[in-house]
């Protein structure tokens, strides 16, 4: 009897693009009106506007031409994506990464699972300061040399960085990009319920990087079985005369590191910005860690080998959205789903939000997209039923932001977990006990806000 085999991931993402386009077909098309919002300088949508509008199914053929679309409406994050994949190549090409590594661990020694919550709590506070997530496929290289070192399971990486970036989005009292913009548009102050909101998170983190821990401890290959100790280890041995060059590329890549979170957190960059700043980093650690001009542009070339399929994914993803809104489908989808929320009592009605906005975060894999699409009609709804417009807020962001740990139509998820070597299947199989945990524990939130008045 035959097994059943996970597809692969692009046939995963393109037969999502062909059920958009049948989608196309088969739900009405519509749109509501829309205005300029100052609070967010956001297009929003006008409440109790939505209308039918003359239907624009896509053909097979417009399926095809969503794609390099997609690719095209990504290009600043594939960009991102290719130079830094490449940066990074250079520096793990000089040695230096694994002397860093190597050092980490000798420090660390007896106590490595220490590194799992020092990483995530790292990556959970890029998450909830500034929602940090296609910035992370680059920096996959990087964690893969230390998780491997550390003989854990590659899908570690990926637990590590985007999951716990998501969960700090999810669960945050300051994410610009989505509690930040809700909150605009809700009407309510920032940073207002904060205090709530940081219990919360504590909990959340304590769930995913409980639950990392404890697979990467249970899956950690045994040190006989490890095929990269020996290997390393003559290569450390043959490079330890270049000690001072190793340092000074570690040096620059702590640099760049906090040129880059000033940067996106105090000088507003954006993603061309990023890029050229990790291409200044391959260039000067190619030259720096004595791989030559040649040697620095081969590094480059290798990264960008490595980084193509991750980057690919990116631009299929997009695409899928792409499709919807030729379709013009995606605001029926949002008052398809918002409108039978009237018609029950307060706590599941919130709760009803919780599951419309996980619902939504499929079509709508943009949290700050699906933030403008909801807000405006949520808010006014929420009002007429009596439920607090902070617990409207929390529903969006535990529906939308916890959601991205189990959309393949998330291209950084997707291009995360192929850069990491792993299945998607498998990547399922170890979020979804945890994300039903934090769905729990969302729901608590709900519930407890309701009754606190928040």
């Amino acid at each position: 009897m035959p097994t059943f085999r996970f597809p692969h991931p692009l046939v995963l993402l393109f037969a999502f693009i062909l059920l958009a386009v049948a989608a196309s077909y088969v739900l009405p098309a519509g749109r509501f009106a829309r205005r300029h919002d100052t609070a967010t300088d956001r297009e929003v949508v006008v409440p109790g506007s939505y209308q039918r509008v003359a239907a624009t199914p896509v053909s097979p053929l417009a399926a095809f031409t969503a794609i390099p679309k997609g690719l095209q409406e990504a290009a600043d994050v594939i960009f991102l994506v290719f130079l830094a994949g490449g940066a990074f190549t250079v520096v793990d090409q000089t040695g230096a990464l694994r002397r860093g590594v190597d050092w980490l661990l000798l420090k660390l020694s007896g106590r490595e699972v220490l590194v799992i919550p020092v990483v995530a709590l790292l990556f959970a506070t890029m998450g909830a300061l500034e929602h940090m997530q296609e910035e992370i496929v680059p920096l996959v290289p990087v964690l893969l040399v230390l998780m491997r070192r550390m003989r854990y399971p590659a899908i570690t990486a990926a637990a590590v960085s985007l999951g716990a970036a998501a969960v700090g989005a999810a669960f945050s009292p300051m994410d610009p990009f989505q509690v930040g913009i809700a909150q605009k548009l809700a009407g309510l102050p920032l940073l207002s319920g904060a205090g709530f909101r940081l219990v919360f998170l504590a909990g959340a983190l304590l769930i995913w990087i409980g639950g990392t821990m404890r697979f990467a401890l249970k899956h950690r290959v045994p040190a006989a079985a490890d095929p990269i100790t020996s290997t390393d280890e003559q290569a450390d041995a043959a490079e330890h005369e270049q000690g001072h060059r190793h340092g000074l590329v570690l040096l620059l890549l702590l640099v760049t590191f906090a040129f880059f979170t000033y940067g996106v957190l105090e000088l507003g960059w954006d993603f061309g910005q990023m890029t050229a700043l990790f291409l200044a980093l391959g260039i000067a650690a190619g030259l720096v860690g004595g791989l030559g001009l040649t040697g620095t542009a081969e590094g480059f070339i290798s990264g960008f080998r490595d980084m193509a399929f991750s980057a690919v994914l990116i631009g299929f993803a997009r695409a899928i959205f792409v499709v919807l809104e030729q379709g013009q489908i995606v605001d029926t989808i949002v008052n398809g789903l918002s409108a039978p929320l009237a018609q029950l009592p307060v706590v599941l009605s919130a709760l009803g939000m919780l599951v419309v906005h996980t619902a939504l975060h499929l079509p709508v894999p943009s949290t700050s997209g699906q933030a403008v699409l909801t807000m405006p009609i949520l808010t006014p709804l929420s009002d007429l039923l009596g439920l607090s417009r902070q617990v409207t807020v929390l529903a969006y962001q535990y529906g939308a932001g916890l959601c991205e740990l189990i959309t393949p139509t998330n291209g950084a998820l997707m291009a995360i977990v192929a850069a990491c070597g792993v299945r998607f299947d498998q990547w399922w199989k170890f979020v979804l006990p945890l994300y039903l945990l934090l769905i729990a524990l969302a729901i608590v939130a709900i519930v407890l806000g309701i009754a606190l008045g928040i």
